[in-house]
């Protein structure tokens, strides 16, 4: 995907996120860093833009959720959750950039319900990929591309990459 294609199918899903939530005062996104906190901020400002639907935003770390924390290093980098607001009995739309495996939507989940109990959670990505290891699927979805396990999806965004693009790319093989 080029920029002109992340940039419609980011205007499509806040479309859809208003026909589903039509001005629902209870309808919060909730974005996982990195990329999901700046594609999080991307599709409040189109709804507000397009729907005029105003909607409260916040973001989450989930490094200390993580179920491989041990092999991060000894002193991970944790960063801030930003939740400005009662979770309990909101409507989450919960974002991030790429689905894989499952394991950071599922710790996702579970720093979610710390900080109360949602009366229900939806998944938006932009990219689904396959290949889970969770029981876990989105909700929302820009593009679905089957891949394998020697190939990365990579979501480019201006804000952290200095580009909008989404890339397709091949580990190199390490077998000699």
């Amino acid at each position: 995907m080029e920029a002109d294609d992340l940039a419609r199918e980011l205007a499509l899903l806040a479309a859809t996120l208003h026909r589903d939530f039509p001005h629902d005062p209870d309808l919060v996104l909730l974005g996982i860093k990195t990329r999901g906190i700046y594609l999080c901020q991307r599709l409040a400002r189109l709804m507000e833009q397009n729907h005029g639907q105003k909607v409260k935003t916040g973001e989450i770390d989930i490094t200390l959720y993580r179920d491989d924390l041990s092999t991060l290093g000894p002193q991970p980098v944790v960063g801030k959750t930003e939740i400005g607001f009662d979770v309990t009995d909101k409507k989450i739309v919960l974002i991030d950039d790429v689905i894989f495996t499952g394991r950071t939507i599922r710790a996702g989940l579970d720093e979610i319900v710390d900080f109360g109990r949602p009366k229900l959670i939806r998944l938006l990505v932009i990219v689904d990929r396959g290949l889970r290891e969770y029981p876990i699927q989105p909700d929302y979805v820009a593009r679905r591309i089957e891949t394998d396990y020697s190939q990365v999806v990579q979501v480019r965004l201006t804000e952290v990459d200095g580009e909008d693009r989404v890339v397709l790319c091949q580990l190199p093989d390490v077998r000699a």
